[in-house]
Formats: C-alpha cells, structure tokens, sequence
C-alpha cells in the first residue's frame, strides 16, 4: 500500500503535476488492450528523467508497494495491469529521439517514443527500422522492448531483440545499469541486454535504448492472392518455404477476418475466400521484382482464385490496411475474446489450422486466425459472449487445447505477445519446472523485494 508519507515523498520527487492519485486517472491507467478486468492503481507516476525513476523505485522499496513500468498500453497479455495495486509508472515523457548515427548504422532513443515515428525518422536518412508491430502507429519502443514484438516483417528481419544493441534501465533495487554496447560485435559478460529485451518490466524500467539499423530497400513489391479454402492458403506458406522463398512479409488471414474487416471498412474483399495472403518482397528493385513474380506463379500453382500484384504504392497502402485493420473488426464478432499468439514451424501451419478447426467444432466456438504466416506466427482468436460463464469456460478449455497441439507441432505458446497475466496459467505446459525456478531466482537478483511487475508471467 502507498501509504500517506510515501505519497507525499513521490510528490515531492515527480512534482506535483506529474504524480496523481486523482480517480480520473487511476480509472485510465486502470485496463490496457488485453481486454482483461480493470485493475486500479493506488497512484499515477510521469516521470520524466531516469533519477526520478530510481527515486521513486527506491520509495517503492522502503514502502513496500509495486511498480508497473507502462508504454502506450498497447499489450495484448496483460503486462500493463497493476493487479497488486501500486504506482503505475508511465513513460510517455521519455520521448525523444536522442541521435540518429548513419556512419555507424545506430540510433540512441528513449522508450516512450513511437515506433511509427522512429521509422519515419531514420527513413529520412535512408535507413530502416524493420520491427513492426501492427500498433507501430501508438505503440512505443520501450514497450515493444518490453514485450520482445516481432510484427509482420519478422520472417526476414527477425524481431524487436534483433535490433536493440543494448540499454539503460532502473533496476528493482533502484540501481540504473547499463548493458550492451554501441559497436556491430560485443561480447564481454553475460548478455544482460537481451535478458531485460522481453523481460515484461519485471525486472526493472528501461530508460534508453541503442538500436541498430539496416539501410531502407531500394524496392517494395506487394501481392494480394485469395484461395478458396483455408487449407491451400497454408498449404502455399509451406510451398514457398519449401521453394526457398523469403518474402519481407507474408501475413495470413481466414474468411472470418475477412469478413469482419469488409464489414468493419467496406474495402472490396472477396467474402467468398476461404483464406488470403498478403506478401511483399524488398530490396534492389529488379530483384523484388523478380521474387514477386515467382510468388504470384506460385500462389496460381497452388491454387489460389485470384492474385494482385499492386501497381503503385497507393494501392499496396489500400491492401496493408485490410491486414491492420483485423484487431478492431473482429471485436464486431462477438463481445468476448481470447487472443493467442501461437508460433510453428512454417512447415506444421496446414497441420495447426486444421486442429484449430476441429477443435473450433468441437467446443461450439467459433475461432478466427490471421498473423504472420511466414515466420509461423498465428493470431487465434477464441469468440465468446461474456454473458455466458458456459461459453467462457468452453473458450479457455479450447485455448488449452490449441496450446496442447502446438505444443505437439514443437512451437511456442507466444511469439510477440508476452505471457503477462493471460498466459501465466499455461507457462508451465512449455517451461519445465527447474527452469522456471531459474528464471524465479534471477528475477530474485534483479528485483529482491519483488516490487517490479508483480502477479505477471510466474503463475501462483
């Protein structure tokens, strides 16, 4: 509990215009996108310097109450949520964009800055910053740091993890350390840097970040293709992975999700495809375009009904905004929602989505998935009405039990999510026991009171 003294302490360190117990804003930082039961916090911090951080965590330990480190509260499990009360500390005021290094292919950034923001401005130099989440446009760097987010170009460029450097970050003991290093190769002491990088804030507040950099491709290349079912449409994933193709993007979604986003935006889509892949190739542009070729032959081998190839970048806009419009559409197929981030080989995805159907009928739940077909990353969505504690029941009986298949197929409970508090529950179907003591031990040596995060990722 924030007691009296220590909220005037905090008062006194934040200011007062950036510390707050007011209802209004403990009802906002009370929910985040997970679409799980609010959580009130007892107190709102806005720090706006890395001292103030290691104050107010230091206050946290002598008081004894919790700390939740918070970006944009774009998290899809829970990360956000202050379910032990606490202070929720918020990082919006870090938002600066502290150096752009072209000669070395690095930038300095701090964590409230926005993905969308930071790719357009590394872009004006001619670089890129290939981690893209589908909430680039609000969701921040620390946040996407936090969760490890991959998004849609990860099958070729690999995820958050693979570009940060190293970082600044206040410890639960109030200590401020800093990991990595600024240079292509560095390999002195254990990698702190990539233990913190999905780390889910409970093992201390990152405060900067050094990131690397690639240059921006010469090329883009987009193709739309329908299938009639949904089983070619996986089948063709696998096809191209078996041809060796390696598209930039290759995004998946199924004829609910159509459904719900020509519903939701009116855009045109055929609502008589079983499936749909959206892929783009990059780089020079005679070989992004020569891979294009090859993957619009292949989708017709395969198949599919009808393949597009946009002709200008207005049209490719036109077809990603199909793509990033399915978390908000679907929200129209029923009021309960269950989304999960499973992860398989490339090859076992027409194995996974013809489990996910059948366990779609056998539960009565009607189950839609999209995602990032290409590095095996699939959205499942498991629909519900809240109303029916029934149906409820039967949606997290059926999460079991996709788990318990991809399990089988050698994937991953989630790819870019995070565990939070909506998967803690299940962690234990992947992690064996030893290894989750480990991980209990050093979260021990970062946080020893256990004031960072607490009540996510380790299930009671």
């Amino acid at each position: 509990m924030i007691t009296p003294a220590a909220q005037a302490r905090l008062k006194d360190l934040l200011g007062p215009e950036y510390f707050s117990t007011r209802p209004e804003d403990l009802i906002l930082y009370a929910s985040d996108a997970a679409n799980q039961p609010q959580y009130r916090p007892e107190a709102v911090a806005r720090p706006g310097a890395v001292e103030e951080i290691a104050g107010l965590v230091r206050l946290a330990r002598t008081h004894r109450f919790p700390v939740i480190p918070r970006g944009a509260g774009s998290g899809l499990s829970g990360g956000a949520l202050p379910v032990a009360g606490g202070l929720v500390c918020v990082m919006t005021r870090f938002n600066r964009i502290l150096d752009i290094d072209p000669d070395n292919l690095t930038a300095l950034v701090e964590p409230g800055v926005v993905t969308a923001d930071f790719q357009a401005a590394v872009e004006q130099y001619g670089l890129f910053y290939p981690p893209d989440p589908a909430s680039r446009d609000f969701s921040t760097l620390g946040g996407n740091a936090a969760e490890n987010a991959g998004g849609t170009r990860a099958v070729k460029y690999g995820v958050t993890r693979d570009y940060i450097l190293g970082l600044e970050a206040v410890l639960g003991t109030g200590e401020v350390i800093q990991t990595g290093v600024k240079t292509a190769k560095g390999v002195v002491g254990y990698d702190l840097t990539r233990l913190l990088v999905g780390s889910e804030g409970t093992l201390g507040v990152i405060t900067r970040l050094i990131l690397r950099l690639v240059p921006k491709p010469e090329a883009v290349e987009t193709v739309l293709a329908y299938f009639p079912d949904l089983a070619r449409a996986a089948e063709t994933v696998a096809a191209l992975t078996a041809a060796r193709v390696v598209p930039s993007t290759l995004e998946f979604m199924d004829q609910t999700s159509i459904n719900c986003v020509e519903d939701y935006l009116g855009l045109g889509l055929d609502r008589t495809a079983g499936g749909l892949l959206l892929i783009e190739t990059d780089g020079p542009a005679g070989q992004a375009e020569a891979e294009a070729e090859l993957i619009v032959k292949l989708c017709r081998t395969q198949g599919a009904k009808n393949v597009r190839r946009a002709e200008s970048a207005q049209e490719a806009a036109d077809m990603w905004r199909a793509r990033r419009a399915i978390s908000p559409a679907i929200h129209r197929a029923a009021s309960g929602k269950l989304n999960e981030d499973i992860v398989v080989p490339r090859s076992r995805i027409p194995e996974i989505m013809a489990n996910v159907t059948e366990i779609s009928r056998n539960r009565r739940l009607q189950i839609i998935c999209f995602g990032h077909a290409g590095d095996g990353n699939i959205h499942v969505n498991v629909m519900y009405d809240q109303a029916e504690t029934a149906e409820k029941a039967r949606a997290l009986e059926a999460v079991r039990d996709i788990f318990t298949e991809v399990l089988k197929l050698g994937g991953t409970l989630s790819g870019e999510h995070g565990i939070g508090t909506t998967k803690k529950a299940f962690i234990g179907m992947e992690i064996k026991p030893e290894v989750l003591a480990l991980m209990k031990r050093i979260k021990t040596a970062f946080d020893p009171d256990g004031i960072m995060n607490p009540g996510k990722v380790f299930p009671e």
